[in-house]
């Protein structure tokens, strides 16, 4: 290892601080280029310039203001294909949501309501087999997504709480507009009509949501009959599972303010 004496390293710093590159003071001063990267940082610090990273804050914990669109946003994102994984090999939870390769602007989005909500942390995009699992790491995801819980979400009682409740009376549209990106879909329905005796084609759009559990599924059409949206219950197998929409009036409205997929 080579030691660069005290008089090497003040004439770098002189020429760093007067604007000069780090790779040409390296080449002047025949000192390796990560050496010149470490005296920069560490004369940054010691004067202040490197503050470091902001840590984020919890809303709930700390007051932080929290970007309420974008949360009621991401909660349906979560609630759908979305969880939180928190073990002892892990020092900070972290929160994954699933979005298929079919749809870059839901990732887009995804990524962009994480941020909102987690401001100064990082969402990260790992590709999976077919879709992207969009990543955010925070200690007080648990804070924000009281619903984590061991098991599977169908298995146990889904129930927001109050604060969450009145965020999602705030901005239903957002919760919905999770919800369908998560699990639900756009569809073009057709059937056949005999008019003046020649059967003739007719085609009709129309929104599903489908998720298996009960608690989750309320929550959604809670939101439509808060928004005037008719629906209809749709079961497999005997029970209840997906959630339609499509009277001409209420299509026009989830077109209005969710839209197709994309």
């Amino acid at each position: 290892m080579i030691f660069h004496g005290t008089e090497v390293r003040q004439q770098a710093l002189t020429l760093l601080r007067g604007g000069t590159g780090n790779a040409d003071v390296a080449r002047r001063l025949n000192v390796p280029l990560g050496t010149v990267g470490y005296w920069k940082h560490m004369d940054r610090a010691k004067r202040g310039e490197c503050p470091g990273r902001e840590v984020p804050v919890c809303p709930r914990c700390d007051g932080r203001e929290l970007d309420m669109p974008a949360y009621a946003y991401l909660l349906g994102l979560y609630l759908g294909d979305g969880h939180i994984v928190h073990n002892r090999a892990m020092r900070v939870p972290s929160l994954s949501i699933f979005c298929t390769d079919t749809w870059p602007g839901l990732v887009d989005a995804c990524v962009d309501a994480m941020q909102s909500v987690i401001p100064g942390n990082r969402a990260t995009t790992v590709q999976r087999k077919g879709c992207k699992e969009i990543k955010i790491s925070f200690k007080h995801l648990p804070c924000l997504f009281p619903q984590h819980g061991p098991g599977k979400k169908h298995e146990r009682v889904i129930a927001l709480e109050a604060w969450q409740q009145e965020i999602v009376d705030a901005h239903p549209w957002k919760f919905v507009r999770g919800l369908i990106h998560s699990d639900g879909c756009r569809i073009t329905n057709w059937t056949t009509r005999l008019i003046g005796g020649e059967r003739k084609r007719y085609e009709y759009p129309r929104y599903f949501f489908t998720n298996v559990s009960d608690d989750i599924r309320l929550l959604y059409t809670n939101a439509l009959d808060r928004l005037g949206v008719e629906w209809t219950h749709c079961t497999r197998a005997g029970r209840p599972y997906n959630i339609s929409v499509a009277r001409k009036a209420s299509v026009a409205l989830m077109d209005a303010h969710v839209g197709p997929k994309h």
